[in-house]
């Protein structure tokens, strides 16, 4: 056939009947990929049949061979996949104390490198800009106690609303 018409033929399947075609080629029962894909046998077996009417086949095994030698020309990674590491390491730096603005963060790249210990790193982290490791005390002070007066004045109008809210339910 040509290469157009199998092209065709592989576009028509849909992601159940690949579902399905998949564990076949495993030589796996219609039971046993029920059971591996969470639907039930009459399911599998009606994807199946419409799966060897899509590849122009008669049989399941005549199925699994065609979509073997289809999914071997279509179903290709066109690009090599990204590795990375199972957990984060420590690495030593060249740059001067005090002095990190030759550093390239990985946040700034995009790059989300999960650690073992907590959170993964690299996503988007609300307080990330305000509470940095880079601050001296002062800024931290400073950062603390501004916290501190947004905290007070949220209290103050709180309290204020709700002596307003009593007068007039009581008044």
């Amino acid at each position: 056939m040509s290469d157009q018409a199998d092209f065709e033929r592989w576009s028509r399947l849909t992601n159940k009947q690949r579902a399905c075609l998949d564990p076949l080629l495993e030589r796996k029962t219609s039971k046993e990929i029920a059971r591996l894909i969470g639907v039930s046998k009459p399911t599998v077996d009606q994807r199946l049949t419409t799966a060897r009417s899509v590849l122009g086949v008669d049989t399941r095994d005549q199925a699994a061979v065609e979509y073997a030698r289809l999914k071997r020309i279509y179903d290709r990674i066109t690009y090599d996949p990204m590795h990375i590491p199972d957990r984060a390491e420590i690495v030593p730096s060249d740059f001067a104390e005090g002095d990190p603005s030759t550093v390239i963060h990985l946040t700034d790249m995009a790059v989300a490198v999960r650690s073992t210990e907590g959170p993964v790193e690299g996503l988007s982290d609300p307080l990330e800009l305000i509470w940095r490791r880079d601050h001296k005390g002062l800024a931290r002070f400073a950062l603390m106690m501004t916290m501190l007066v947004a905290l007070l004045l949220v209290v103050h109008a709180s309290l204020g609303i709700s002596e307003t809210l009593t007068r007039l339910v009581s008044g």
